[in-house]
């Protein structure tokens, strides 16, 4: 059925017609909404049976969520940010014991400064934790994407993060199709645990594990994510059959073919730059996008084989690796390490900064003359940097430099004299 909603609120409705068992929630903006509608489907009802459990803190959501998942319970939680950093510890604990648990996360800044608006930074800080990672570039991928993130979860009895962009998705009102319950219910499987504590069979979940068994506990983990790499095009295929459009995967590729250049990018980023794509394709430009769905397990074959004709590529994240440089495009690199291919990493985004189609076209016409440093930042105020660098210099004592460049740009007012 198609429906004009709030990003929030259709993620909300396709985790409803998952039939969670046990959601445990604290809000965190840009999330909020989305645990807020499903307390409303439980408070009236229309979520049954499932278990609503309000906390007092994201690292009690996920322990939660980790206790329920392991009494047997289809568990899903959600977070953003600070929060996700909070319950740091139980994300590795619930990766680690191997718990299905589906959370999405409204991706958002991280501090400080603080800074509540959208870039990647939250979630790919947790990239190794051990959770499979999927990224949304529109909301109907959204909603799609939780769906078919349970039956992955569930398969692979490993968590699942589905990250969708922070108020430029989960507050955005679109048209999205909602599927019926009838069409969730023949998609996704009931919940049937690999594990779950029982009396009658009594196990231990969360043994300590000495360095005779370490590594090999851990290997495992990793081998079920490179298994995620066979089965998550599968299930996308059979999600096609039975909801009758294209969602999920590993990657997407968009007017590649004979690009010299080709733009890598995740999130909800990949519609701007495909508009501009579009225009540079107009004016005779040999250029396209590659989008990457799933970040963890990274899709390294897949990437390699989207890339391997171009002369050169621009990573395009909203993420920084403080001290190298880019994240995804570190991974990029890899795929395409024995390959004759220039890669560029530009960082843009950060904070909630303006990604615009004319910054882009400037840069993708600099990158088809290969004009780029390694490491560039788009849209980057130099004088700002070197303003508050030349106030370092000259002050020992120069104060924090966040709230000084506030200053310098008129946002804060000037100290009184």
């Amino acid at each position: 059925m198609l429906k004009q909603m709030e990003g929030s609120r259709a993620v909300a409705e396709a985790i409803a017609l998952c039939r969670p068992e046990v959601i445990c929630a604290y809000p965190i903006s840009p999330q909020t909404h989305i645990v807020e509608a499903l307390g409303e489907f439980v408070k009236d009802g229309s979520l049954a049976p499932c278990e609503f459990i309000n906390v007092e803190s994201e690292f009690a959501a996920m322990s939660v969520a980790i206790g329920s998942s392991a009494a047997g319970a289809r568990t899903y939680t959600a977070t953003a940010s600070q929060g996700l950093l909070f319950m740091a510890e139980a994300v590795y604990n619930a990766s680690g014991l191997g718990l299905p648990i589906v959370m999405t996360v409204a991706n958002r800044s991280i501090g400080a400064p603080i800074n509540i608006w959208n870039d990647h930074s939250d979630a790919l800080s947790q990239r190794d934790s051990g959770w499979l990672q999927i990224f949304a570039e529109t909301n109907q991928e959204a909603l799609d994407l939780h769906i078919q993130a349970f039956r992955l979860a569930e398969e692979l009895s490993l968590p699942i993060m589905v990250c969708m962009d922070g108020f430029i998705l989960t507050h955005a009102y679109e048209r999205v199709d909602m599927p019926t319950q009838e069409q969730v219910d023949a998609y996704l499987p009931k919940y049937e645990p690999r594990q779950v504590l029982d009396p009658a069979e009594p196990v231990s979940i969360g043994a300590m594990v000495g360095p005779e068994a370490f590594m090999e506990v851990r290997y495992l983990a990793h081998a079920k994510q490179m298994d995620a790499l066979r089965l998550i095009p599968e299930y996308a295929a059979e999600f096609k059959k039975v909801f009758g459009r294209d969602s999920g995967g590993l990657v997407h590729s968009y007017r590649t073919e004979e690009a010299d250049t080709i733009v890598v990018a995740m999130g909800s980023v990949l519609g701007t730059i495909k508009d501009v794509v579009d225009e540079m394709r107009e004016a005779g430009h040999r250029i396209g996008v590659l989008g990457i769905t799933l970040f963890r397990p990274f899709p390294i074959v897949q990437v390699r084989e989207a890339l391997r004709r171009a002369k050169r590529v621009v990573v395009l994240e909203k993420s920084m690796a403080v001290g190298l440089g880019g994240i995804l495009a570190t991974n990029v690199g890899m795929a395409l390490a024995a390959k004759p291919i220039d890669v560029y990493t530009v960082v843009a985004g950060l904070g909630g900064r303006p990604i615009t189609m004319r910054s882009l076209h400037a840069l993708f016409r600099r990158a088809e003359k290969n004009d780029l440093d390694p490491v560039t930042f788009l849209d980057l105020n130099h004088s700002l940097i070197a303003k508050q660098m030349e106030r370092e210099r000259a002050k020992r004592r120069s104060g924090p430099a966040a709230e000084a460049m506030l200053r310098d740009v008129g946002v804060v007012a000037a100290k009184l004299a």
